[in-house]
């Protein structure tokens, strides 16, 4: 990948001078679903999958950003002094939001660079192609003006890229693991305090198959900060009942159930209701994981996608199909969605030597169904961003 970068920057901005080649991952999640923005816990792992750039810096304030993903938008130009929002510059929002992050966090970031950018995560299938963006963008800053962050600050930069200047009110999860992640390794993350643990994820017969709907969603226009929105209301009146707690994610489903009347609206008890109790599966699935017990983390998958479905409701006919595909066939040990829902992708553990005929079964199920192919990654966990 780093010589197909490589040749079209040469090939759009010239040989000359000296550039330098980055990668940041991708990520999936395999439990703890909405969770990250109410204080809970997650579990993701990095990718093999994810971002590259190759980069030159400038001499001027000019910033040139080009996509091998968008060819056909060409080069779109920017300013380090004119990092206002502006719709119409598509994806480019990303990496001028971070270093709109950097600069309003008091780091000097004095002229500008080209840069060429090239995704081999699928756009839009919520495996988290904009915070490996991000944080690959600071990353490259990082390095080009010897910044003084750690990997943590670099996810948080991110993050405030993203809530701030794109508008999306994402948690903290994806750019946390994109900056942290460990080969062979998922993350445990409290998204509360950002101490974490890494766990070995040993899955000697089994592989991680990802499914894509192909049904693309865009965060900003989903139903994603409504959901959050819903969240927060849902612990307002919690703590207007008298409970001392500053997020859900602090709740048992036993103190849960013993209060949740305070919660006014159905609709919020169901939401709030998620958000306990796959912080507490996501505390046994990590336990499962330690005792060896895979059988025991597949189903407690299958129970986080059955409460992404009817209590948060952000699944919709394709990930659902995708999943009740997936648990019919033979070799499998659980099946999820993955990410913000509306669409993306699915995530399933599967026996190895299962995989092929697991693929065509649930491939052939959804397009009966939904009448075109999802999309299959067998995936390898991956390590934190570098330069290549």
């Amino acid at each position: 990948m780093k010589e197909i970068v490589e040749a079209k920057f040469k090939e759009i901005f010239g040989t000359e001078g000296r550039f330098k080649t980055y990668f940041a991952p991708g990520r999936v999640n395999l439990i703890g679903e909405h969770t990250d923005y109410n204080g809970g816990h997650v579990f993701p792992c990095a990718l093999t999958m994810g971002t590259y750039a190759t980069v030159r810096e400038r001499e001027d304030k000019i910033l040139n950003f080009y996509s091998i993903n968008f060819d056909e938008l060409g080069i779109i130009s920017s300013s380090i002094e004119n990092l206002v929002y502006n719709e119409n510059e598509n994806w480019i929002n990303y990496p001028k939001g971070v270093i709109w992050a950097l600069k309003d966090e008091g780091y000097n970031i004095e002229h500008g660079f080209d840069v060429v950018y090239y995704g081999t995560i699928p756009n839009g299938a919520g495996l988290s192609s904009s915070a490996s963006l991000e944080v690959l963008t600071a990353v490259i800053l990082k390095d080009m003006f010897k910044l003084n962050i750690d990997n943590t600050k670099i996810a948080l930069i991110g993050q405030k890229a993203e809530n701030k200047y794109v508008g999306v009110n994402c948690g903290i999860m994806d750019q946390f693991v994109i900056a942290n992640g460990k080969k062979d390794n998922a993350v445990f993350l409290d998204t509360a305090t950002l101490e974490y643990q890494y766990a070995p994820i040993n899955l000697e017969n089994e592989k991680i198959v990802i499914m894509n709907t192909n049904k693309k969603r865009g965060l900003g226009d989903s139903k994603y900060n409504i959901r959050r929105a819903e969240c927060e209301m849902a612990l307002e009146e919690l703590q207007k009942g008298g409970l001392k707690i500053k997020a859900l994610g602090e709740l048992t489903e036993e103190e849960f159930e013993e209060n949740k009347y305070l919660i006014k609206d159905e609709i919020r008890q169901k939401r709030a209701k998620h958000a306990v109790y796959e912080n507490q599966r996501t505390l046994k699935a990590v336990q499962a994981l330690r005792d060896n017990n895979l059988e025991l983390f597949g189903k407690l998958m299958v129970e986080s996608h059955n409460s992404l479905r009817d209590d948060y409701e952000v699944t919709g006919i394709e990930l659902d199909t995708l999943v009740e595909e997936a648990l019919k066939q033979d070799g499998v040990i659980g099946a999820r969605m993955t990410g913000a829902g509306f669409g993306g992708c699915a995530v399933s553990i599967v026996k190895t030597d299962k995989v092929e005929k697991f693929i065509k079964n649930v491939e052939n199920g959804y397009r009966e169904k939904i009448g075109y192919n999802p999309e299959f990654y067998v995936v390898e966990i991956g390590d934190k961003p570098r330069i290549i």
